[in-house]
């Protein structure tokens, strides 16, 4: 598999715990080419009928990496969780070998502060994000949650019995709710974007978006 520093389609997954599997496979189902990287004979063997391409290396050794082709490719996650310095190691030999954007999971505030001071391009915390998401689900009546850094959310809630068969022109104004209505789930449809005639029937979902509590009320009406 060739992928050069031009074609977007090639991304590397360095590490491949619970994190970096998922990613990993969603990736592959997103259309992408991935190369798995893991120190670990057993690891790698366990994901070879999984993952388009798997190999073992060490992933702090820059010669290593340079040997696999890592350096043609745009983007690479370093998903390693369980060592903060093969975490560190890794994303310094990226560093030396140009990759254009480097993506690394991070255990805590100080493993962040690291990552980037050593040339990580985007830090994600997947434990906390996951852990924040699940939270609201479990005390709202949200169906799915994302939340944005900037008090914004978009959610899956179903829709409310006082707007059931009433189409969407009387529900969007979002000085009403407080949320603006951009996409709905007929029973036995698919999802579609809301249109001001869309009638909502009864077991309809819809998403919506707005403020994190304006979201949250909405969620309760049903």
């Amino acid at each position: 598999m060739s992928a050069r520093k031009t074609d977007d389609s090639g991304i590397v997954v360095i590490g491949l715990g619970r994190f970096g599997c998922h990613l990993a496979g969603s990736l592959s189902q997103l259309g992408h080419q991935v190369l798995a990287i893991d120190r670990s004979g057993e690891v790698v063997q366990r994901w070879a009928s999984h993952l388009e391409r798997v190999v073992q290396a060490d992933a702090t050794e820059e010669g290593a990496l340079r040997q696999l082709g890592v350096a043609d490719f745009r983007r690479v996650v370093v998903a390693i969780g369980a060592s903060v310095e093969a975490s560190v190691l890794t994303v310094l030999a990226l560093t030396e070998l140009g990759v254009p954007q480097i993506w690394a999971r991070a255990t805590s505030e100080k493993h962040a502060k690291i990552l980037g001071s050593v040339g990580a391009h985007h830090v994600v915390f997947p434990e906390a994000e996951t852990g924040e998401r699940v939270a609201h689900l479990i005390v709202s009546k949200m169906l799915d949650f994302i939340e944005f850094g900037d008090d914004f959310a978009i959610a899956k809630v179903r829709v409310p019995d006082a707007m059931v068969g009433r189409p969407l022109r009387e529900l969007t104004p979002a000085d009403r709710y407080g949320v603006m209505v951009v996409g709905a789930k007929l029973p036995g449809e698919r999802f579609r974007y809301a249109a001001p005639e869309t009638v909502l029937a009864e077991g309809s979902v819809l998403i919506v978006e707005g403020s994190i509590s304006a979201v949250q009320r909405f969620a309760a009406l049903s």
